[in-house]
């Protein structure tokens, strides 16, 4: 039910708050998001950066992760110091990284189905005689006999195995033909 007309209190502005301060804490309190999914979801919001990490068994410097030894080393200092180990309490997580990381990388690059269409269209009709695809009434965007020869180098670059089944077929129908 809605409210009776002029019954709502006018807000008044705080003198007395501490903008600085009140914008501080808020941007405190609205930490970026982690975009890894892994740490994000091990992460503990009460405890600290080098803490949350320690757990994980990440490192936040990677400098003093992995120290560097200096060149000249005195002949009576055998004995390196090591530190004490952190305990790893969320193993998990660097096992999820590690396996991540060893996947295969996506092919991402890949032709258009225009492109591919256009070049076996080519050389399916004309073989190697870049001239008379450079004249064909397919070539709509006019390309050059180098500019086909290329397009048909990127297309065997790109898709060896199928570029091979296609010679083969177009050698099997020169054939039959014959």
């Amino acid at each position: 039910m809605p409210k009776a007309k002029g019954k709502t209190r006018r807000q008044k502005f705080g003198y007395n708050v501490n903008r600085k301060r009140l914008n501080r804490n808020a941007r405190r309190k609205a930490a970026p998001r982690i975009e890894c999914s892994h740490i994000r979801h091990a992460w503990d919001h009460a405890k600290s950066v080098r803490q949350n990490l320690a757990e994980m068994g990440l490192a936040v410097d990677p400098n003093k992760a992995v120290p560097l030894r200096k060149r000249k080393v005195k002949a009576m200092e055998v004995d390196i110091e090591e530190r004490p180990k952190e305990l790893v309490r969320k193993p998990y997580v660097l096992n999820d990284l590690e396996a991540e990381a060893s996947l295969p990388e996506k092919k991402g690059n890949t032709l258009s189905r225009d492109l591919i269409d256009y070049v076996r269209y080519m050389v399916e009709n004309h073989g190697e005689d870049y001239k008379a695809m450079a004249r064909d009434e397919k070539n709509y965007y006019q390309d050059t006999p180098k500019q086909i020869r290329n397009k048909i180098n990127v297309y065997r670059r790109f898709y060896p195995a199928e570029w091979q089944t296609f010679t083969e077929s177009l050698q099997k129908n020169k054939m039959e033909v014959e």
